[in-house]
C-alpha cells in the first residue's frame, strides 16, 4: 500500500485559490480514478474536481466555504499501486511511508465520520454522558470536536444553542457563487460612484415589429435581441461607455469590439454570460446567442470563458421589471443598461390622448469616466433606435 497526496490544481485563468463547495466523498470511502471528488468554486464558475487515482480516502482538507490555495494539499489517498505520475508527485506532498499531517479540515472530516457511528461507539466521558442524559440529548446526533471525534462539554452547549435557535431561524452559509456575488456587489458600490439615468421609451412600433418578425420566422423573441442590436449600434458613437477601468494600472480601456454581457438569474444566483463580438451578429444571431448563453448559465454548463470578459451588460427582469430600477455596475465595466417591463399607458401624443406601449430604461454609469451628458446622450440615442425600430434592422 502507498499514499498519494493530491494538491489543488490550477482551475484556470490564473486562479490562486478556490472555495470548497461540497465533498462527494468522506474519509474512509473508496473512490475510482476520475470519479467526482469535490466541487470547488472559483470567481468564474463551480468546477467538479475528479479523483486522480483509485484508492481509499485517508484525509480531506477544508469544509464547505473554506478557501484552498492552488498547490495546497487537498486530499490524501491510500492506493494499492502508484502510477508514475503519482510517484513523482508524492515526495512533494506526503511520503509513501509517512502518514500525512492532519489539517483542520482533516480533523473535521474525521469527526464527521465518527459522528455517524452506531450509538455504542460514541466517544464521550462519563460526565459528558451524564449531562447528555439529564438534558435529553442523543449523543449519536452530535459531532465531537475532540481527538478522534470525542464529544466534549462545549459540544453539548453548542448543540443546545443550535436547538434553541432552530425554531426561530435558519442559517445558510454564504459560499460559492453567492459569496462571489456578494463580494462583487460590495466592491462595485464601494469603488464606483454610480450615476443613474432613467428614460421612458415608446415601444409601440417595436412591439408591432417584434410580433411581425416572430410570426414570419416562427420564433418567440423577446425585446432583448432588439435592444441588444440597438445598443451595439449606438456604442459606435459612445465608445467611452464600452470600456473597462483597470484600477491597478489606473488605465481606462475602451474596446472596439462589443462583448455583450447578459445578466441571467440562475439557481446559483446572478451570472453574466457573454456574447462575443456582438457587433458582428445580425438580429437572428443575437437572439440565438442570447438563448444559448443564458440557458448554459442556468443549467450550469457555461464555461469560464463564457462567464467573463463582457465590456457592457444588459440586465432585465422581464415581466417583473417594475417601473424603475438602479442596476449595479458589473466591474470593471463602466456602464450597465437596465430594462424595465413594457406596459400600456395613457400618454399625450401629438396633442392627443393615446394608449401606447411604454417601457423604461434604468441604467447606471461609473461617473468617474462617463459624464452625465454622455450618459444621457447615449440613452437618448438608444431610445431613438427603439422608437424607430426599422433602424435596428438596417446595416
Amino acid at each position: 500500500m502507498a499514499r498519494y497526496s493530491m494538491r489543488l490544481p490550477d482551475l484556470g485563468e490564473g486562479t490562486v485559490s478556490a472555495e470548497v463547495i461540497a465533498w462527494r466523498v468522506a474519509v474512509g470511502d473508496r473512490i475510482s480514478e476520475d470519479a467526482p471528488l469535490v466541487e470547488m468554486a472559483t470567481d468564474k464558475a463551480v468546477v467538479e474536481v475528479p479523483s486522480p487515482v483509485t484508492g481509499r480516502v485517508v484525509s480531506i482538507t477544508g469544509n464547505p466555504g473554506d478557501s484552498i490555495a492552488v498547490g495546497a494539499e487537498l486530499a490524501v489517498f491510500e492506493t494499492e499501486a502508484v502510477s508514475a505520475e503519482s510517484t513523482r508527485e508524492a515526495p512533494a506532498a506526503v511520503s509513501a511511508t509517512t502518514p500525512p499531517v492532519a489539517t483542520a479540515g482533516t480533523e473535521v472530516a474525521r469527526a464527521s465520520a465518527v459522528s455517524t457511528k452506531p450509538p455504542g461507539r460514541v466517544r464521550a466521558s462519563p460526565a459528558t454522558r451524564r449531562r447528555a442524559f439529564e438534558a435529553g440529548i442523543d449523543l449519536t446526533q452530535i459531532r465531537g470536536s475532540g481527538p478522534g471525534g470525542r464529544i466534549l462539554r462545549h459540544d453539548l452547549s453548542r448543540h443546545d444553542q443550535a436547538g434553541e435557535s432552530a425554531a426561530e431561524h435558519e442559517e445558510f452559509p454564504v459560499i460559492g457563487v453567492r459569496r462571489v456575488i456578494a463580494q462583487r456587489m460590495s466592491e462595485a458600490k464601494r469603488q464606483a460612484p454610480h450615476f443613474a439615468y432613467v428614460e421612458e421609451v415608446d415601444v409601440t412600433e417595436l412591439e408591432w415589429l417584434r410580433q411581425r418578425v416572430n410570426a414570419e420566422r416562427r420564433v418567440e423573441w423577446s425585446y432583448l435581441p432588439f435592444i441588444a442590436r440597438a445598443l451595439v449600434k449606438v456604442l459606435q458613437q459612445f465608445p467611452q461607455c464600452n470600456a473597462h477601468y483597470d484600477a491597478e494600472r489606473n488605465v481606462l480601456k475602451r474596446f472596439r469590439a462589443v462583448h455583450l454581457g447578459i445578466a441571467t438569474q440562475t439557481p446559483d444566483g446572478l451570472k453574466v454570460p457573454v456574447i462575443r463580438d456582438a457587433g458582428h451578429h445580425d438580429l437572428a444571431a443575437l437572439a440565438a446567442g442570447i438563448r444559448r448563453v443564458t440557458e448554459a448559465a442556468r443549467e450550469g454548463r457555461a464555461s469560464r470563458a463564457e462567464l467573463s470578459g463582457s465590456t457592457i451588460t444588459i440586465t432585465s427582469l422581464g415581466k417583473l421589471g417594475g417601473i424603475v430600477s438602479t442596476p449595479i455596475l458589473n466591474l470593471p465595466e463602466v456602464a450597465i443598461i437596465g430594462v424595465n417591463k413594457a406596459t400600456e399607458r395613457v400618454v399625450v401624443l401629438d396633442g392627443k390622448i393615446a394608449i401606447r406601449r411604454m417601457m423604461n430604461l434604468s441604467s447606471s454609469f461609473d461617473h468617474r469616466f462617463v459624464d452625465g451628458y454622455d450618459a444621457a446622450a447615449m440613452i437618448q440615442a438608444l431610445k431613438t433606435q427603439l422608437e424607430h425600430p426599422e433602424t435596428i434592422l438596417a446595416e
